[in-house]
């Protein structure tokens, strides 16, 4: 049987637990946060202005480096109509299927409109703060959108599930280190929109590396070898084909990963840890009855790690601070 229509015969079977998928890692709309949580009422006379005042005032302590980055992480946020398409169109999911699409649509579409929330809530806040130039925001974020990006999973379910398990436990770890950063400049209400938004991509890591470990029961030496793919051609970052206006496409992506490195916000060596991180999580070393393509594709990913972890120590990051048209200096001075 070819490879691709085994995959599908696993995606509809793992399809028959997509209710307790949804019931396990998300929260229904009633129940969940919601930007305006975190954000000054506009509604209340009495109090926006000034909430509003206190927020732009935190909002000046606040290095280059970090607005930087705080803008990267929310135009990636906001690139979510990107990811969604692309997830839609993965074997095995279907939003045409009676209707109202199949149980894996059904997941697609919870699952983006919890992600959602998080570019929503992060571009108010950069509105509202003064700091930043949202008009050169807002076309990067189209710019994003519209050239779109190749994250080299074809529609293949088991490569597209590694790299979505990765790509959530990176968010989570940025959006962390931004609210660890934010608290010790005081600024306690963006510490926790930033820190909340990190919790969500945290479940999206457990439901999506779940998704992966009972893909490896049922045809653990495929999975493998779609893992090793995805290792060996190394996970193609969201932001890659970042630009600003007037720029070639992906040339402002390396001056936000730099300043991203400088901060301690996302480094070289936590795409290592994610990548043992998730060798642990799925118990590659105790797979057993494995192929010998497969075997091969473990003995691979088991060396990696330490592979990179040596590339990684002989990395210089620069020191010079990139002048992005977002950010600009005399606005944080």
């Amino acid at each position: 049987m070819a490879i691709d229509n085994i995959r599908l015969e696993v995606m509809q079977l793992l399809e028959k637990k997509i209710e307790s998928y949804i019931d396990k890692f998300l929260i229904p709309i009633d129940k969940v946060w919601q930007p305006t949580d975190f954000l000054p009422d506009s509604q209340n006379e009495d109090t926006f202005f000034e909430e509003v005042k206190e927020l732009r005032e935190l909002a000046k302590e606040l290095p280059y480096d970090f607005w930087v980055v705080l803008v990267g992480d929310t135009i990636t946020e906001e690139a979510l109509p990107t990811y969604e398409s692309w997830l839609m169109d993965v074997e095995g999911v279907n939003q045409h299927e009676d209707g109202k699409g199949n149980g894996w649509s059904r997941w697609v579409r919870y699952w983006t409109s919890e992600e959602n929330r998080h570019g929503d809530t992060l571009n108010k806040y950069l509105y509202l703060s003064g700091r930043v130039n949202m008009i050169e925001v807002e076309r990067t974020t189209q710019h994003l959108i519209n050239d779109g990006f190749d994250i080299g999973t074809d529609r293949d379910p088991y490569k597209n599930f590694v790299y979505t398990s990765f790509q959530e436990l990176a968010t989570n770890i940025s959006h962390s280190r931004v609210a660890k950063l934010a608290r010790e400049y005081s600024n306690k209400s963006l510490a926790k929109m930033c820190k909340i938004i990190a919790g969500d991509e945290m479940r999206h890591y457990n439901a999506y590396s779940e998704f992966v470990k009972d893909i490896f029961a049922v045809d653990p030496s495929q999975m493998m070898v779609a893992f090793s793919h995805m290792m060996k051609h190394k996970i193609v970052m969201p932001a890659h084909f970042l630009r600003e206006s007037g720029d070639a496409i992906g040339t402002a992506f390396e001056e936000f990963s730099n300043a991203a490195q400088r901060l301690g916000v996302y480094t070289s060596q936590d795409y290592i840890d994610i990548m043992q991180r998730l060798i642990d999580k799925w118990e590659i070393d105790k797979l057993v009855d494995l192929t010998d393509e497969a075997e091969k594709a473990r003995d691979f990913v088991m060396k990696l790690p330490a592979r990179m972890q040596r590339i990684s120590e002989r990395l210089v990051i620069p020191e010079d601070v990139f002048e992005f048209k977002w950010v600009q200096p005399a606005l944080i001075k």
